[in-house]
Parts: C-alpha cells; structure tokens; sequence
C-alpha cells in the first residue's frame, strides 16, 4: 500500500506521554473492538489467563468510570512516520464517507482520532492499551495505540500498511453505524434479549464493520489515487481471518462454541470485507437483513 504524498487528517489528538492514569482492564463502552480480541489472546497467552475472561471483563459488563478529558489535544509531530500514516488513513475515510453520506443527502461528521499509549481516560471509561485500537460511540473518538501494530505483525502475522488500514478503517465503520443511529438501535434490541441474543447481535455489528472497512477500501483506491500492491487485500482478509471468534476459540479452548461469538466466525469476517469491497455501497451492507450470515 502507498499512500505517499497523501493528505493528513487535522482530527488527530496525541495524548502519548501525557499520562493517562487508571489501571486495569475495565472499559465501560459499548461494544468491543477489533484488536480487544487480539490483545486479549496475547496477554492471555503471557499470562496464562483464559482470553475469553479478559473479552468479558473488556465488553462493558463491569461496567467502567467516565472520564472526560480537559481540553484540545495537540496535533502529533510532523516527523513521526506511524502518526503520519493513520493520519492519512483518517483523511481517505473522512473524504470517502463524506461523498457517500452527500449521495444519499446527509452530512458526514469525521471522527477524532486519539494518540495514546498506555492508558487514556476516555468518555466510556478507562481506555487500556491492551485492549487494542477501539471506538467509543459516547465521545466518537477512535483510541489507538500504536504499539498494537507491531502485535499485529508479530504475533498474528499479519503485515504491511493495509492490514493496519484495515484497523483504523474498521473502527470508523462503528462510528458510520453510531451516527446512523444502527448503534443506539442495537442497543435497545439487546435491553430486550437474552446474552446469547445480544452475542448475536454483535456479532451482526461487527460485520457491519468489517463491510464498510471494505467500502472505504475500495472507494478510496479509486478517489484519491493511492495503489494496493500485491498481496495488500489478502494481508486485510488475514487479518480478519486471524479474529474470527472460530479461530480463537479453536486456538485459546480447543473447541467452537457459536454462541458465545461476538464478532463473527474468521469466513464471515472475510466474507463482508470482501463484500464490501466489490460493492462499494452501504446498501451492501446491511448485516441485520435476513439469518444468513
């Protein structure tokens, strides 16, 4: 992937080396995301913790302390190569979602992008490092931090520049679905059912994400001009092959359970980023339309 001489986002924050306080894995969010799962199997392997209790101390259900934070953020520094990418990273997003949203006679609201390391108190909670690069619908900032792409490389074999496009890409897909209000939606939905209902649905919304990472794959190659080199799609597809709860489960309990699965199983996965690519719409996306996945 190049995306030299790109376009850099203004709407990211750099809080690293700030001092962020706060311990634990707690985060009071709604939802989980991408590389919560992944971080959660590393830390669990070190540690020799069963990642799916870190996955439900890290889904909300223990609740987590909101915090706001005091005043703008600055920008990170020009020289800093890794900010610089997932600035330009932001910057197709905002650009592509923009368009799409003027289609259909809306008006796009960019997320912020927040520079963390650490630890970061965020407006769902306490935001932790190993949870991986995560979005919180309360504040509408996307927190990452970027030591989770070396975990990406390293331990799920996934690298290059488009995989870790693919993280940011995801996370802006579950601001896509909070301002078209799918987000406020699910969650009614879940105050109704049981937790295997609410898994379900998660799963439905990851997906969801998953496609729309794909739309801003495909339409953002064509509208401003950066190139996929070879094997750039198939690093993405890996990456979401690598998270399917199937896989994880397989590797972390030697058995599959459905209907624990909160993201969706690693074809799945696979399937709507895929679907979202040679789609390029939203109306390829809908996840909650029919029982098939």
């Amino acid at each position: 992937m190049r995306m030299d001489g790109q376009e850099e986002s203004s709407n990211v924050e750099d809080v690293r080396g700030m001092g962020g306080g706060g311990g634990g894995f707690g985060f009071g969010g709604r939802g989980l995301s991408i590389g919560g799962i992944v971080i959660a199997v590393i830390v669990g392997w070190i540690f020799g913790i069963n990642p799916l209790q870190l996955l439900g101390m890290m889904d909300g259900s223990d609740g987590g302390t909101t915090v706001q934070q005091q005043g703008p953020a600055p920008a990170p520094p020009k020289e800093d190569a890794g900010a610089r990418f997932v600035s330009q990273v932001l910057r197709s997003t905002e650009q592509v979602w923009t368009d799409v949203f003027r289609e259909s006679g809306r008006t796009y609201q960019a997320p912020k992008l927040v520079l963390f390391s650490g630890s970061w108190p965020t407006a769902c909670g306490q935001g932790q490092a190993a949870m991986g690069p995560f979005y919180c619908p309360e504040d509408r900032k996307v927190y990452i931090d970027l030591s989770f792409y070396r975990v990406l490389e390293q331990k799920l074999g996934a690298p290059g520049q488009f995989a870790q496009a693919y993280v940011v890409a995801h996370e802006v897909g579950h601001h896509i679905q909070n301002q078209l209000g799918i987000m406020e939606k699910v969650d009614a939905m879940r105050s109704r059912g049981d937790r295997a209902q609410a898994n379900a649905l998660s799963v439905r919304v990851e997906l969801q994400a998953d496609c729309f990472a794909g739309v801003w794959a495909a339409r953002s190659q064509k509208e401003n001009g950066w190139r996929l080199d070879p094997g750039d799609i198939e690093a993405a597809l890996n990456a979401a092959a690598q998270i399917g709860d199937d896989t994880l489960q397989r590797r972390t309990q030697g058995t599959v359970v459905p209907e624990s699965f909160t993201h969706g199983t690693s074809a799945q996965r696979v399937n709507w980023f895929k679907r979202g690519v040679e789609g390029g719409s939203l109306d390829r996306c809908n996840t909650f339309e029919g029982r098939d996945l």
